[in-house]
């Protein structure tokens, strides 16, 4: 499958093959933005086994590129502050509508009451800096998720797969 997001309200464009699977997915994408700066990055993802992330791999035209890989229980391996990120499952990407899948799916929140925190792996863009970082995603009714994290709040409209529709103050999907 492939799905494509507009940013708002910052110029910028996300494009990802993804196969889908009862426990988990496969993802390959790009993204071009224009905030901070300028910048193209590239990224596979692997979040199979109750949906949590197993390998992040992001590499950023002219700055780098980094590699996570998680053991599926909490331990992260390829950043230098792993033991700050010790018991997240998943990671963030950046401006990623598709980042916000694997929490989602995996507490079934898109179709059924439900309050969860989370723990992330937030890399940034265009850096490629990773950080700690604290989620809640709350269930407001089938297909539509409020996600919450550091005094930011946005009421995510989902499809049936738990894929993200709209983002207000992040994308939209094209398509």
């Amino acid at each position: 499958m492939r799905v494509a997001w507009n940013g708002t309200p910052d110029w910028r464009a996300e494009v990802c093959e993804l196969a889908l699977s009862d426990d988990g997915l496969v993802a390959t994408g790009a993204q071009l933005g224009a905030a901070p700066d300028p910048y193209r990055a590239a990224y596979e993802l692997e979040a199979r086994g109750n949906w949590a992330t197993r390998r992040l791999h992001v590499e950023v035209a002219g700055v780098g590129s980094l590699e996570l890989r998680h053991d599926g229980e909490g331990a992260w391996a390829g950043a230098p502050n792993a033991a700050e990120l010790e018991g997240a499952l998943d990671c963030d990407l950046a401006f990623s509508p598709l980042t916000n899948l694997m929490p989602i799916r995996r507490h079934r929140l898109h179709e059924r009451p439900g309050t969860v925190d989370f723990a992330m792996a937030w890399v940034s863009l265009p850096d490629l800096e990773v950080h700690r970082s604290e989620q809640r995603y709350a269930h407001l009714a089938p297909g539509s998720v409020r996600f919450s994290s550091e005094g930011f709040t946005a009421d995510l409209e989902l499809d049936e797969d738990g894929l993200v529709v709209s983002y207000p103050g992040l994308a939209q999907r094209i398509g």
